[in-house]
């Protein structure tokens, strides 16, 4: 379980493909010190586990299902990820639950300079959309972000200072795809009351 609260902006550091799957090498300074092989974590919102940890890189293997349904088939070395260790016991929920098991891949369609910050669109699939809400919770890339306002393709959220400087989406650019996390919440929400109600 995670917050949506960016830990820190790691490095690709090597992508190996294995078959149709791929290992992920992650340069994680601020994470890889208190990481152990097993742990979980969040890497551009997706849950991952590490197999291995070597000074300040942690490595993943993605599966086919995982390349499938995230953006993560696409990174490259170089290309800097969102990092967020799972959250423990006793830490601080400062975002909202986030499982880091995407829901769908979006993209950026607009983004535009608002005050100190910047307003960006973003086009959801269905199984996304019909979870927020306005003033609601939903993950991008693994970050924690409001919904502003709501249309019938997409969500807004209005980025701080901080979150553009703090993380990946303070480089996005129209096109740019993204992993979509609905909350939680929201879904349990919806399994529970959708018996009770009548056709």
């Amino acid at each position: 379980m995670f917050t949506g609260i960016v830990r820190e902006r790691g490095r690709v550091a090597a992508v190996e493909r294995n078959g149709a799957g791929m290992r992920l090498v992650v340069e994680a300074p601020a994470t890889a010190p208190g990481a152990a092989v097993g742990d979980s974590v969040a890497i551009g919102g997706v849950c991952l586990t590490a197999v291995a940890v070597d000074g300040a890189r942690l490595s993943f293997d993605a599966v086919p299902e995982t390349l499938g349904r995230t953006a993560l088939g696409g990174l490259v070395p170089g290309a800097e990820v969102n990092v967020e260790p799972a959250v423990r016991a006793g830490e601080p929920l400062g975002g909202h639950l986030v499982q880091g098991h995407v829901d769908g891949l979006g993209s950026v369609r607009s983004v535009e300079p608002e005050g100190d910050g910047r307003r960006v669109w973003f086009d959801a699939p269905e199984p996304v959309l019909r979870y927020c809400v306005e003033k609601g919770s939903v993950a991008v890339d693994g970050t924690s972000l409001t919904v502003a306002a709501l249309d019938g393709a997409g969500f807004a959220a209005a980025l701080v200072p901080h979150t553009l400087a703090e993380t990946t989406l303070g480089a996005l650019t129209p096109g740019d795809p993204v992993n979509l996390e609905a909350d939680v919440l929201a879904k349990y929400v919806e399994r529970l009351v959708a018996p009770t109600i009548r056709p």
